[in-house]
């Protein structure tokens, strides 16, 4: 069964889209570790609202936090130190979808950063949005991972921006799952047109 992990180049590139789409592609379970803020509204809550397959779990976060800031500020705020070992992922015989919180170099305390909750054998998916400074953020952050041996592949969200998307595919020879355009509004059927496209890429 496949673990893939989802991070961003930065936060609000459109991970929480781009993951209930692989999580419908795939049936998956999923997971988001660790949540900072917005817990009436969680991640976990969005995607629930817009996957339609019967087959997902949605599991417990590791890590529950009131303040919508890093990981490791907003633990701070908590009056509680997170702990990379007790990030265990639940025990499923499905395929796992994990969110990860920002960007891959988000601190989670003074030592970890969401870099050090993805495992040898998880799958990362890159979701990138074009911005002035993408092309870099883009690149830093695959090639991060690709010198730690992780299989990555990227998903680009957002206006399409060719010179962009070509160069970053060029340069990286990351495998492209597909584009999630500038719709309207995301809801359950939106999201299930997309898991049809992008699933054959999974």
């Amino acid at each position: 069964m496949k673990k893939i992990f989802i991070t961003g180049i930065s936060t609000e590139v459109g991970k929480t889209v781009a993951s209930a789409i692989v999580t419908e592609a795939l049936e998956a379970d999923y997971w988001k570790p660790i949540q900072a803020g917005e817990l009436d509204d969680s991640d976990s809550h969005k995607i629930a609202k817009l996957i339609s397959n019967k087959k997902t779990v949605i599991h417990k976060n590791s890590y529950t936090l009131k303040t919508p800031m890093s990981p490791h500020a907003a633990a701070e705020i908590d009056g509680v130190v997170i702990e990379v070992d007790k990030i265990v992922a639940p025990k499923t015989k499905n395929h796992l979808v994990i969110e990860g919180a920002g960007g891959l170099l988000v601190p989670l305390n003074n030592n970890d950063t969401v870099l050090d909750i993805i495992a040898p054998d998880y799958k990362v998916i890159v979701v990138s949005r074009h911005y002035l400074g993408s092309i870099n953020h883009t690149l830093l952050t695959i090639n991060y991972l690709q010198e730690r041996g992780f299989n990555v592949s990227v998903i680009f969200s957002g206006e399409e921006h060719p010179t962009t998307e070509s160069i970053i595919l060029s340069k990286t020879g990351v495998k492209l799952i597909g584009r999630i355009n500038e719709e309207p509004y995301f809801d359950k059927n939106v999201i299930k047109e997309y898991a049809d496209l992008f699933r054959d890429n999974l």
